[in-house]
């Protein structure tokens, strides 16, 4: 049994759209109104060797904005040194990535109490872990919402509403999505944020702007993210 109130996946269109921008921002949101969080990443691809083991900085801001004192490896229990794709930097190490192993983890580590809990991926929705298995099995396996995180430029619609297919296909439901703005120039940027809310069926959390020059980004998103409206 889980011991977090509200569990939720949170995925992104592509890579590099704002995943963990968005899922610290939610946390800090969670956390300024009085709610407990805890947060996991579960793989990690590009880290960083330091003192105590291998480090990854989506896993540090997670650490940074949940409540629950959970140790690194609670957090990231699987570190790969390479910023490529996680199967990939595996299999140059001589590993093999499995999703039981990842399902097992998550569920010890909710049973920690917590009003809302975060799991965030790695790339998009389909994330090979080896010939078979794709990361998206580990919502599946939890049977856990989604939270959609869509990067805001050219080519978003596309990506944005395949994903949102793929989730439904998948049996899970998409509890609400985040636009975060990745080019500060997008041409027609509300007409195609209105073609996103007019075919994508779950709240829009909020709109993040292009930050910049910001000293605690996590921070300035959650003044954009709406935590209430989550199911």
């Amino acid at each position: 049994m889980s011991g977090a109130n509200k569990t939720y996946f949170v995925t992104g269109t592509d890579t590099d759209v704002g995943k963990t921008l968005v899922a610290a921002g939610l946390l800090a949101a969670a956390k300024k109104q009085g709610l407990t969080t805890l947060a996991i990443k579960p793989v990690a691809a590009g880290c960083e060797t330091t003192p105590r083991g291998l480090r990854n900085d989506d896993a540090l801001q997670l650490i940074a904005q949940m409540t629950a004192p959970l140790s690194y490896q609670q957090v990231n229990p699987l570190t790969l040194e390479a910023a490529i794709a996680p199967h990939i930097a595996a299999q140059k190490n001589g590993q093999r990535l499995a999703l039981s192993p990842l399902v097992d983890h998550c569920r010890l580590v909710l049973e920690n109490p917590a009003d809302m809990a975060l799991i965030e991926g790695a790339g998009g929705w389909r994330l090979p872990l080896n010939d078979s298995e794709y990361l998206s099995g580990l919502p599946q396996a939890l049977a856990i919402p989604v939270i959609l995180v869509v990067g805001m430029k050219l080519g978003c619609l596309n990506h944005a509403l395949l994903t949102v297919e793929a989730i439904a296909n998948d049996g899970l439901q998409v509890a609400g999505w985040v636009a975060n703005t990745l080019d500060k120039n997008m041409s027609c940027f509300d007409e195609n944020l209105q073609t996103l809310k007019d075919r994508i069926n779950s709240p829009l959390l909020g709109v993040v702007p292009y930050l910049e020059n910001e000293s605690d980004l996590a921070a300035s998103a959650a003044n954009y993210l709406d935590v209430s409206v989550l199911s």
